[in-house]
């Protein structure tokens, strides 16, 4: 574990941010534009030609999007070349027996409602099996179940390995130091394939990072040998990656299902802490629900876990993996999180798969509906123009019921299907309107961007984007000037909420700027708070540019 990675997760416990005026730093700023994305009337003989026209362009590049896009022109014909390019691509897949493309693209097919869909070779419950068939850890190791039962919870320690990442020789004051990250990992098969984080290995995949590194595991029961290893698949987003080493694995790990774990139970985690290999340590589930991903929430436990726990398996009683140690706050005794290994399984078939994960998203953002106490589904707040909602028609204030015909009844448990689903895909949504009669639409999954808050401010209106970016919506108040505002509604619990904005309150926007790698915006206004006597007051926020209500 490295120090990035526990500034990334007080980052997210600290949404709000408020900056001085002056003295920032490496920032540049941006401008919303002044003309945004609106849907065509196809209904007009040149605007629907003019779509044919570029349909047929992207099937050279994407053929699944450009099928969507065909299927909700409703032009029979491009619907038809679209379609058997994707079957096409399939064919192709099922031949490299590339399971996990065909799903993908079997799955598009259904959506978009092709009607052939039964001539095809294979079906998706018959892909879905074969996609996870080979797949390490979730394919069940033989063993005598009898005997693992019997086991002390520290034999499991020889299933583990110290990860070891050699970058060279570091000099500072002139002097060389050697340069290393240390993490921790587990077998999930016999011939070598391992589990860690992916901070652990980032230096081995960042394309921007231009030094020397090398990757090593040490086994629990040979620390002074090192042996190579190579990564296989990475996801930065919910920070795990699979490595593979040419080893005999000395004890596989079988995976649990953290939905048997509850606040309070026992939970041991085991790892190499600042390189002290074979460390056991133990404590108990803190809470479940902690929102330090942008996907999905993660563990909090109070089992110690320090520097070089990272990667490490955090089990139960019976040795099978319910977590994966990835942070702690080591300025705060006990205070420590893990990553559910529900996260694990639903991602492995595309960590195998190979090169880094890209998750999808509908280009929307939103929160959990509640009615008379309950989860009522997820309610839309924002869509991206030209973004896969948008294109479907889904708009702001329509609640998202079911995906893929998986009921909905909150953000997390959309995230949560979401991972089911590979990126460049279509899935069917179900959606209530204001009358809360459902209708089915088909929507495109594109790549989720690492910054979704910059894509929306560059895409957008600014009163628009302040929405997701803010969690306030804006209306014009001046003919003369485009950033002079007045609020008309605020999030509950988003930044604009928790800096004590409301209804009517009337806002200036100054600038608005980014960091370098466009993580962080930086938002300079004045305004007139009602909850402040309506006095002239400068504000500068600082806001994470990812969030977990975007989906």
């Amino acid at each position: 574990m490295n120090k990035n990675v526990i500034f990334k997760c007080r980052g997210f416990l600290q949404a709000l941010c408020v900056f001085p005026l002056l003295g920032l730093l490496s920032c540049a700023s941006v401008k919303a534009p002044k003309h945004v994305y609106e849907l065509p009337d196809y209904t007009e003989a040149d605007v629907r030609n003019e779509e044919i026209k570029r349909i047929s362009e992207l099937a050279k590049k994407d053929a699944v999007q450009a099928l969507w896009r065909a299927t909700l022109l409703g032009d029979k014909e491009t619907v038809a070349t679209c379609a058997a390019a994707v079957v096409s691509e399939y064919t192709a897949a099922l031949s490299e027996n590339d399971w996990f493309t065909a799903l993908r693209l079997y799955l598009s097919l259904a959506a978009c409602g092709y009607d052939a869909l039964s001539s095809l070779e294979k079906n998706a419950e018959e892909l879905a099996v074969l996609s996870k068939s080979n797949v390490p850890g979730l394919t069940r190791v033989e063993r005598d179940e009898s005997s693992d039962a019997t086991k002390k919870v520290s034999s499991y320690i020889n299933g583990t390995v110290t990860i070891w990442v050699d970058r060279g020789i570091k000099v500072e004051n002139g002097v060389g130091y050697a340069d290393r990250v240390i993490g921790s990992g587990f077998f999930i098969a016999k011939n070598g394939y391992i589990v860690t984080n992916h901070h652990v290995i980032s230096d081995l995949v960042d394309k921007t990072y231009e030094g020397y590194a090398r990757l090593y595991i040490k086994l629990a029961s040979d620390s002074d040998t090192r042996i190579p290893a190579k990564v296989i698949g990475y996801d930065s987003v919910i920070d795990l990656a699979l490595i593979k080493a040419e080893v005999d694995a000395p004890y596989v790990f079988q995976l649990g299902s953290s939905e048997d774990l509850d606040v309070g139970d026992a939970i041991y985690a085991i790892g190499s802490p600042v390189g002290l290999e074979r460390t056991l340590t133990k404590g108990i589930v803190s809470a479940i629900d902690r929102k330090l991903f942008t996907t999905g929430s993660v563990m909090q436990i109070d089992a110690a876990i320090n520097s070089g726990n990272s990667g490490g398996p955090c089990i139960d009683e019976n040795g099978l993996v319910q977590a994966i140690a990835f942070a702690g706050m080591l300025q705060y005794e006990g205070l420590n999180f893990a990553i559910p290994v529900e996260y694990l399984k639903a991602v492995l078939p595309a960590l195998y798969h190979g090169g880094e994960v890209q998750h999808p998203w509908l280009a929307a953002y939103g929160h959990t509906k509640r009615s008379l106490g309950k989860n009522a589904g997820l309610e839309v707040q924002y869509v991206l123009p030209a973004g896969g909602a948008n294109r479907a028609q889904i708009l702001p204030g329509e609640v998202i019921s079911a995906l893929g015909g998986r009921r909905i009844t909150s953000l997390e448990e959309l995230q949560n299907e979401l991972l089911r689903y590979a990126a460049k895909s279509v899935v069917s949504v179900t959606v209530q309107g204001e009358n809360e009669q459902e209708r089915e639409c088909a929507v495109y999954l594109a790549e989720r961007p690492k910054t979704p808050s910059y894509t929306v401010y560059t895409s957008d209106l600014m009163a628009n984007s302040f929405v997701p970016i803010l969690g306030m919506k804006l209306k014009s108040v001046s003919s003369l000037s485009s950033r002079k505002y007045a609020i008309e509604s605020v999030i509950r619990g988003s930044t604009a909420d928790e800096s004590g904005f409301s209804e009517n309150d009337y806002v200036q926007v100054q600038n608005v700027e980014f960091n370098k790698e466009h993580s962080v915006a930086y938002i300079t206004i004045y305004t007139k708070q009602r909850k402040k006597g309506y006095l002239d007051v400068p504000l500068a926020l600082g806001v994470q540019t990812d969030s977990p209500y975007y989906f």
